[in-house]
């Protein structure tokens, strides 16, 4: 099973994200760690800024105070499963991109793999691990939280 949190905070950031995305409720999206220990429930995602680190980090499930949250459960076989959070370790201390939320505007590729922000990196993890039955078709420049949850409804029910 793989495990996503949508979530959204109160703030200037989550704003601007919602004004240039699609102004749904999410602004944000990380992978919940199935790990067992000490880490289990943790959070591994892409952050502009905060405490524990900026790129891709795991943060503890409560490294910031969100206003609204969604966990979405994806059944997966395990080996994709699998596949999926070894793509996202790969990826970890990679910068935040900042340039892909200016690409909003200027046509970057989300694809580009040597710097993330949290939707890109998730998407792509998603597809490296064969969840979705091809490519997403979505803008090159962009994907943002709001997109990718559309996409994962195709695949399992959303109740947001």
């Amino acid at each position: 099973m793989i495990r996503l949190q949508f979530s959204t905070q109160r703030g200037l950031s989550s704003a601007l994200i919602r004004w240039f995305g699609h102004l749904g409720p999410f602004t944000h999206v990380d992978a919940i760690m199935r790990d067992t220990g000490p880490r289990q429930g943790w959070l591994l995602g892409a952050r502009w800024r905060g405490p524990y680190g900026r790129g891709v980090q795991i943060r503890p499930p409560d490294y910031a105070v969100f206003s609204r949250r969604l966990v979405v459960d994806i059944p997966v076989p395990w080996p994709r499963e699998q596949w999926f959070y070894r793509y996202l370790r790969d990826q970890l201390g990679k910068p935040y991109d900042i340039s892909a939320i200016l690409g909003f505007a200027s046509g970057r590729d989300w694809r580009a793999d040597d710097s993330w922000f949290c939707s890109e990196l998730i998407a792509a993890a998603l597809e490296a691990a064969g969840v979705f039955a091809r490519p997403l078709c979505c803008q090159v420049n962009k994907i943002d939280p709001d997109d990718l949850l559309l996409a994962l409804s195709m695949l399992v029910p959303i109740a947001a």
